[in-house]
């Protein structure tokens, strides 16, 4: 049983250690709204 509570610790930390390394690039409010929320693929060039 303390293996689990181990193994949870472990692979929380990792998770909030890689969340906090990501910057920016982490968008984390939710589902998008509005001009913001973009679907359409961007044109192809030629």
């Amino acid at each position: 049983m303390w293996k689990i509570a181990v193994g949870f610790a472990v692979f929380a930390g990792l998770a909030l250690y890689v969340i906090s390394q990501g910057g920016d690039n982490i968008d984390m409010t939710g589902e998008k709204h509005g001009a913001e929320a973009v679907h359409a693929p961007a044109p192809a060039s030629k």
